[in-house]
């Protein structure tokens, strides 16, 4: 068993843009760093990688393009993020092909993000509103195995799965 999520990686470019946003030290707050930068289209919880694999395997999606920004805002009240968007028709496909497998798919709608910071009682640290925006072609997803660490989690792509063209 591991503890796994799917997820697109963002292009260098992308990062670069997100990277160049200031990063404040302020109590409370932990910034993610660029390692860590993806946008997550299903969190699956402790699964056994084969079974993860052999789901994703199934995926029928199209490549498609995702769209960064406009502008950093909160994800709740904790979370300090970068929406994505264009993504919702492959994370769709991605929860249908791995229904059965970790924890069950949320019910709520997804909502693509790359996660900057976590606030723990902590100002969104001047960034909410500002503008960040970036546009890159997503042609396959992975299936990532998280290992939590005290200093944030750290990510390993275990597989990944071409999507096909649009």
């Amino acid at each position: 068993m591991a503890r796994l999520f799917v997820a697109v990686w963002p292009p260098e470019e992308v990062l670069d843009l997100v990277g160049a946003l200031p990063r404040a030290v302020v109590p409370g707050v932990r910034w993610t760093t660029p390692d860590q930068w993806h946008v997550t289209l299903r969190f699956l919880g402790e699964a056994e990688v084969d079974d993860a694999v052999a789901a994703l395997d199934r995926l029928e999606a199209a490549a498609t393009e995702a769209v960064l920004g406009p502008q950093v805002g909160r994800l709740g009240t904790r979370v300090l993020v970068v929406p994505v968007a264009g993504l919702e028709d492959v994370a769709a496909a991605v929860t249908a092909v791995t229904a059965d497998v970790g924890e069950p798919p949320e019910a709520r709608r997804f909502h693509g993000h790359l996660t900057l910071a976590r606030l723990r009682g902590a100002p969104a640290c001047g960034l909410t509103d500002r503008v960040v925006t970036g546009r890159w072609p997503v042609r396959s997803v992975a299936l990532v195995q998280s290992r939590l660490h005290p200093h944030g989690a750290r990510y390993e792509t275990v597989h990944e799965v071409v999507l096909r063209d649009p």
